[in-house]
């Protein structure tokens, strides 16, 4: 199941195109399903509790060492198997660490997209990172010598919101008219300006 709805992502490709009629800025929109796959947590895990598995069969038991070698590799090897599943993988993953995760992604897809390219360095970044439950607006260099930083957040916010009720389409409408306004308000069009990048909601692939 998509986060957000293929009519949903209409009416966000519609909202990019209606904002940035009225600004020489550009607007993108990117969701990822996740920005990490963590699979070392599970290891790390097993790891942790296979080193404590022989301890009290060496002190308590007569058990041969090669019985209890051959025991905490079983231990290993089930744990392993046990937290895999993604839920319980990313639920042993500190929040602090998953949402720097998802701020690189993001950063990286204001690279990757080509924002940092824009004329007058004003190219604004939606982004969404769905495992993480993160979301965050990257606005260039121009942008913020002019919008705080508090503008940015209250869109978060109320993205984050809406995602929250299960109205993700409705989320990313608001945050892109909301920033749109923002960009209007500061970087007016000038005379025919071609913005070659996407008016789509990108989806990214697993990583």
């Amino acid at each position: 199941m998509t986060l957000v709805a293929e009519a949903d992502q209409r009416r966000i490709a519609d909202a990019i195109s209606e904002a940035e009629r009225t600004t020489s800025g550009e607007i993108v929109a990117v969701i990822a399903p996740e920005s990490a796959t963590y699979y070392y947590v599970p290891f790390l895990w097993a790891a942790l509790i296979a080193l404590a598995v022989p301890w009290p069969f060496v002190f308590w038991t007569w058990w041969p060492i090669q019985h209890i070698y051959v025991l905490q590799l079983a231990v290993f090897a089930a744990f392993v198997a046990l937290l895999m599943p993604s839920p319980i993988r990313l639920a042993l993953v500190p929040r602090s660490v998953k949402h720097t995760r998802a701020h690189r992604r993001a950063v990286e897809q204001f690279m990757v997209q080509n924002l940092h390219t824009t004329v007058g360095h004003t190219g604004v970044l939606i982004f969404v990172s769905v495992a993480e439950r993160f979301a965050e607006v990257i606005a260039d260099r121009a942008i913020h010598e002019k919008v705080p930083e508090t503008v940015w957040q209250a869109i978060v916010a109320d993205l984050t919101e809406h995602i929250g009720k299960g109205q993700a389409g409705e989320g990313f409408v608001r945050a892109i008219k909301s920033a749109g306004e923002q960009l209007a308000r500061h970087f007016p069009p000038e005379g025919r300006h071609d913005k070659g990048l996407s008016n789509h909601l990108i989806v990214l692939p697993p990583v």
